[in-house]
């Protein structure tokens, strides 16, 4: 056997305290550690016995500023990884630290197997909680939102995460959503961005418009308490749905959430076909999407059905007065307006259907094949076969042929589902990226030229939380030029969904300082696709359809050479805490207002408690303060409890008491115990020699070999396939536990190598606590700490196949002893079976005994002789 010393030369621990080489020194040469780098224990010239609390404190108060500035790697090859930047609320909470602990970890295993890594970190800026501090408290929402970007930047850094913050980016800030319009008047060009009415949450009382989150489970206003209406305005929609067949319904297996989007968006086998509508054959200038699920019968289209609470019927269209004239609630109503198919040119009648509801989210249907009876009027009905019969082709190639068709036109035939809707991206909000469009007279909506944006937000003197959009207060700012025929405008005063900043963040990582463009399109083909995504579930569905949306949308604009912006998406489950709640009330209870002294906690104020693990809040008084919890545990047991509590994609029920926090406080005490047991043993200068070893010492080295081995492959599997860093940990404290009932230390190269290993591997996920054991290590590295050093790979010699296999003799099902036998006889019964019983072990045991069944496993070494007792 060869024991691999291509990274690690063995030496005296002596030699490395004074600098002098004496005697001969594996190759290649050693390298001393620079004085001016001298590591904790150097400083004092004394290793620590053990690893206790004062010790962790040092160790991680030394190595926490080194760790932040290792390199990013090499230039071979790239490694995006990506974890979903938070919303700047101004405090973490322990969801944060477990996705950035996980992104981080994997951005120190890239490194190290010699990528150029990528592990950005940003601020999702916008959004309705700075507004409301601004309504609430008087606070100007962009001084709150800088405010809590920097407390949590400096929380982040405690934590000692590496994230390329040269490549920050922030959503609020004009040198991003300046591009951020530059890609909604891309959308706006490509006839995918639109106005239209659609219903909002209305407070009767301060006029105003309500996120879904300003309304309480009573149906009332956060602020005014008044009972919440349902009101038309006019709103700003991205035409998703156009994308929903062609790029977006095509989800790769391995996202992992594939069955949520696909639920989410729907069977896309129908389309849209747009029509145009008019009032006693006078063009009204409305026009109206209809869905079918039948393209290939749109020529036999008999009418056009609208449901009662469409929005012709309730909001400021010019055709509301026409519809109502005609409409009969509980049947279908035949109305005086017609709607002529763009693609066709045919004109139907349109009927306000009778019922409630369309399939899915469909306000619009196209009825073809149907009978429709109303003002004695009757609408013949007309197979799409007999068509398909005068077209002389197949329903198949109809289909095909007839939603190309209008493609092309761009009047619909766009694949999608009755479930799904078109983006709503319009928002009656200040804090938000202003929507580039002016509104003129003559021109009607027109998108503000590229080379004026960023359409920057105005000043507010204050904000009310009342009346209508904010921005329509700023009187100088809305009035305005067109940019088309300079005439007098008005610009749009509602602001973008903060889900369309968060739609493209990921490009701008890869070319973040561009003030030309939102990135040029070299570095982003370099660097995408991402290629680990890390967030939680929740943002698995609507945020991850967007971003891709918006990747596919960038592809046909030229902008980037793929579609998909993520090789793999790792969805995260949540941290909980343990909530107590009075029984009769459901009131949320403070532990310290709780007695645990008996077999079950009970209030101190009395009544019986519902104990429950939920989502960590301030509300149910179960959150933990990350700071608090490093503080008291340790960054990198912080790290490791997280990594180790459960899979990434499940939830972590987080209690201090349970196996798994002192389980990973006693691995990192082991780990230490074992560095002062080598130290201890290379203290009077010893040098391996493996030529000492007695036979069973030298069996009990290749078991380590072996070991080691097994570990390296164990370990990269689940650091580049499946993620999960729990089994990881456990085969590395497998290894541990090898390595303490090991009685080889003095002569065994093996041991060494295997604890090298060891501490190279567990580098990501505790750099603090590896990065002291490295320096203490008594061997000499090529240089550089622990995180610089290549990830340990697979010797050569385990992968080879053995021409020999040891085979397990059972009789009767009990071990009795191993055979040696050739590979290549190893899985012929008849052959194994004469082996067997040719050698020595075989006539002792089975020489004189009636064999009755010989049975070899096909998986594993072994063979059972059934025989007569």
């Amino acid at each position: 056997m060869q024991v691999s010393v291509r990274r690690l030369a063995l030496h005296p621990l002596a030699l490395a305290q004074c600098g002098r080489l004496g005697g001969a020194v594996p190759r290649p040469a050693p390298r001393l550690l620079i004085p001016g780098t001298r590591t904790l224990f150097s400083d004092t010239g004394v290793w620590e016995k053990d690893y206790r609390t004062e010790t962790r404190r040092k160790v991680e108060q030394w190595w926490h500023p080194r760790i932040m500035d290792i390199p990013s790697g090499s230039r071979r090859k790239k490694f995006y990884v990506l974890s979903m930047f938070p919303y700047p609320s101004g405090r973490l909470h322990m969801g944060h630290v477990r996705v950035y602990t996980i992104s981080d970890t994997i951005g120190h295993f890239q490194r190290m197997r010699g990528h150029q890594v990528l592990n950005p970190m940003g601020w999702d800026a916008f959004g309705l909680p700075a507004e409301n501090a601004a309504i609430e408290r008087g606070l100007d929402p962009e001084e709150w939102t800088k405010s809590n970007i920097q407390a949590m930047r400096e929380q982040l850094d405690s934590l000692g995460l590496c994230f390329n913050w040269d490549r920050e980016v922030t959503t609020c800030l004009p040198d991003y959503y300046r591009w951020t319009q530059y890609l909604f008047v891309k959308l706006f060009k490509a006839g995918l961005a639109y106005q239209k009415e659609a219903v909002v949450n209305w407070d009767p009382v301060d006029q105003t418009v309500l996120a879904d989150e300003q309304v309480d489970e009573n149906g009332r206003s956060w602020r005014s308490g008044a009972l919440v209406e349902q009101k038309l305005l006019r709103q700003w929609f991205i035409k998703t749905t156009n994308y929903a067949k062609v790029g977006l319904f095509d989800l790769p297996e391995w996202y992992g959430v594939k069955a949520m989007q696909a639920n989410w968006i729907g069977d896309c086998t129908g389309c849209y076909f747009d029509f145009s509508l008019k009032v006693n054959s006078e063009e009204t200038g409305e026009t109206l999407a209809a869905h079918t699920s039948s393209p290939e019968a749109v020529f036999g289209a008999a009418y056009l059905a609208i449901l009662p609470s469409h929005r012709l019927l309730h909001g400021t269209s010019s055709v509301r007065s026409a519809l109502e004239k005609h409409f009969q609630p509980g049947r279908d109503s035949l109305t005086e307006v017609t709607a002529r198919n763009l693609l066709t040119g045919h004109e139907i009648p349109l009927v306000i259907s009778q019922k409630e509801a369309f399939d899915g989210h469909l306000d619009t249907v196209i009825g073809e094949l149907s009978v429709c009876v109303g003002m004695h009027f009757v609408l013949i009905y007309l197979s799409s076969y007999i068509l398909l019969l005068f077209t002389g082709l197949s329903r198949e190639q109809a289909f095909h042929s007839i939603t190309q068709k209008a493609r092309e036109q761009k009047v619909g035939g766009h694949l999608t589902s009755s479930k799904l809707r078109d983006w709503l991206i319009s928002r009656q909000r200040y804090w938000g990226t202003p929507i580039p469009v002016v509104h003129c007279g003559s021109c009607g909506p027109v998108a503000v030229p590229e080379e004026e944006l960023p359409v920057t937000l105005p000043k507010l003197p204050s904000l009310t939380g009342k009346g209508a959009s904010p921005l329509e207060a700023a009187h100088d700012w809305v009035s305005c030029r067109c940019p088309r025929c300079k005439g007098p405008a008005r610009r749009e005063t509602d602001t973008m969904d903060t889900f369309v900043d968060s739609a493209w963040y990921y490009f701008r990582y890869t070319d973040p300082h561009n003030p030309d463009r939102p990135f040029e399109r070299p570095l982003a083909d370099h660097w995408l696709p991402v290629d680990v995504y890390i967030g939680g579930k929740e943002h698995a569905v609507m945020h991850l359809y967007y971003a891709r949306f918006l990747s596919h949308f960038c592809r046909d604009q030229g902008l980037v050479a793929h579609r998909e912006p993520f090789r793999k998406l790792l969805v995260q489950g949540l941290i909980k805490g343990q909530t107590f709640r009075l029984a009769d009330s459901g009131q949320y209870v403070k532990r310290e207002d709780i007695d645990f002294t008996g077999e079950e906690p009970v209030p101190l104020g009395g009544g019986r408690l519902e104990v429950t693990w939920e989502k960590m809040s301030k509300s149910k008084h179960n959150g933990l303060d990350p700071q608090e919890v490093v503080q008291q545990y340790g960054i990198d047991t912080v790290r490791l409890y997280i990594l180790y509590a459960a899979p990434p994609e499940q939830d972590i029920l987080w209690n201090a008491k349970t196996d798994a926090l002192p389980g990973v406080l006693r691995w990192q005490s082991r780990l230490w115990q074992l560095v002062t047991k080598l130290r201890g043993a290379r203290q009077l200068g010893d040098v391996p020699n493996p030529s000492l070893l007695k036979k069973k010492e030298q069996t009990e080295a290749r078991k380590i070999w072996d070991n080691k081995n097994y570990a390296i492959e164990q370990v990269t599997a689940h650091f580049t396939g499946d993620f999960l860093f729990n089994a990881a940990i456990s085969r590395l404290m497998g290894l541990t536990n090898t390595l303490t009932v090991s009685g080889v230390v003095q002569h065994s190269a093996e041991f060494e190598e295997a604890l090298a290993t060891l501490v190279l591997m567990t580098a990501p996920m505790a750099p603090h606590l590896t990065s002291e054991l490295w320096a203490g290590f008594p061997l000499l590295s090529r240089g550089g700490d622990v995180l610089q050093q290549p990830w340990p790979t697979v010797d050569p010699e385990y992968l080879e196949v053995p021409d020999f296999v040891e085979l397990a003799i059972r009789i009767n099902n009990k071990v009795c002893g191993t055979v040696t036998v050739p590979r290549q006889m190893s899985q012929d019964a008849e052959q194994v079976q004469r082996l067997v019983l040719e050698s020595q072990l075989g006539q002792e045991l089975l020489g004189e005994r009636s064999i009755k069944r010989a049975i070899l496993s096909p998986r594993t070494a072994l063979i059972n002789f059934l025989i007569d007792e």
